[in-house]
């Protein structure tokens, strides 16, 4: 009897609507949409900005210090005494330092400066290497230190180059952001980093980005924009800036995934760069017969920076691609590559030897292994 019973009410919960059955599962809090945002949970929103720095209850506006106190002389506390810090020349600063599990949901910035020289990391649950290791600009798809609107969805600059990044952030027992300044020069940074406190899945994976930078790329090799993931995961965004030393086209290169023990020959193998950027046929308009930016949801070409007749001699390209609705997933192991690649004479494909930089952006399981060390100061700048 027992066991009927039991078939009895797989059946009637197999015919309830998927709507139902949702509704019977506690909510955590953390993966939000307009499908759930109605949905109330156990977990607790904070913020962390100069205006509250440790992001705890009841603390925001309360600074009698900082870089408005000026302004608001006549004001007093809490009229925006501390909107900002300065980061001074050589100076690594602690933009957050959160404690317990939850997920940063939201980073918004507007550092000034060199932003190839502001080096952007993040460490999970008290690691010394950084999960993130990133100049600000690359990390925001900013790579040539110059403003260029992006409308995606894990990525949005705005005018007054506002950087908002969206990727979810999971964490386990602790959360660092810090930023470095390697310029000659002091920076100022507006930021806030908006943060969940709730128990995360057991099948979250960590996130990860990493840069990578050649110039030029050896002749007949290919750069690689990912090397040495070990564990499980997906890939989930490339961002490239890519300064081409040629006068002609520069995009027949292919990008390979090699997965889980492919040697000799990957897995994923793309048809062309602005193929796997989500263009075609060189990004050129049918009418004007120029370069033609776009920004959209899951990729971009954002930015095309041309020759002034003088000085800027080469054009360089600023393109992003989120796999968001198709990750790479991955069990053991990821390498990823893409060709350098243009045309010659007698349609023959030309090797380039191009200035390119690379974000990686996945998720994988913890550890990780430690990043190649940075690009000395004088050959991260792009030029």
């Amino acid at each position: 009897m027992t066991r009927m019973r039991d078939f009895a009410l797989l059946g009637v919960l197999l015919a309830l609507p998927a709507s139902t059955l949702a509704q019977t599962t506690q909510y955590d809090g953390l993966t939000t949409s307009l499908s759930n945002i109605y949905r109330t949970s156990d977990a607790h929103t904070y913020s962390i900005s100069p205006e509250n720095l440790t992001g705890e209850k009841g603390k925001g506006g309360i600074a009698t210090e900082g870089t408005g106190r000026s302004a608001a002389r006549d004001l007093g506390q809490g009229w925006k005494i501390s909107p900002s810090i300065n980061v001074n020349a050589g100076q690594t600063i602690t933009l957050a330092d959160i404690d317990g599990s939850g997920q940063v949901q939201h980073i918004w910035m507007t550092p000034t400066g060199n932003w190839r020289l502001s080096i952007f990391r993040i460490y999970w649950d008290g690691e010394t290497e950084p999960s993130v290791e990133v100049p600000v600009g690359d990390f925001f798809a900013m790579g040539w230190n110059k403003y260029a609107p992006i409308s995606s969805l894990a990525i949005c600059v705005n005018p007054g180059s506002s950087f908002n990044s969206y990727w979810p952030m999971p964490f386990r027992k602790k959360a660092r952001i810090t930023l470095e300044n390697l310029d000659d020069k002091p920076m100022v940074i507006y930021y806030q980093i908006d943060y969940t406190k709730a128990a995360v899945p057991a099948d979250a994976a960590y996130f990860h980005a990493q840069f990578r930078r050649v110039n030029p790329v050896p002749y007949k090799q290919v750069y690689t924009i990912l090397d040495g993931v070990e564990g499980k995961g997906q890939y989930v965004g490339t961002y490239l800036a890519l300064g081409t030393h040629n006068n002609g086209w520069w995009g027949e290169g292919e990008i390979k995934f090699y997965m889980d023990g492919d040697t000799q020959f990957p897995t994923i193998n793309g048809t062309g760069t602005e193929d796997y950027f989500n263009g075609s046929y060189d990004f050129e308009n049918p009418v004007t017969h120029q370069y033609d930016t776009f920004t959209s949801p899951y990729s971009g070409l954002a930015q095309v920076i041309k020759p002034d007749g003088l000085y800027e001699s080469q054009q360089r390209f600023g393109m992003y691609r989120w796999h968001i609705p198709d990750p790479i997933r991955f069990d053991h192991d990821l390498h990823v590559t893409i060709q350098d690649l243009g045309w010659q004479s007698a349609g023959r494909y030309l090797p380039l030897m191009d200035d390119i930089s690379s974000v990686a952006y996945w998720y994988q399981t913890e550890p990780h292994k430690p990043f190649p060390k940075l690009p000395a100061r004088d050959l991260l700048q792009p030029n």
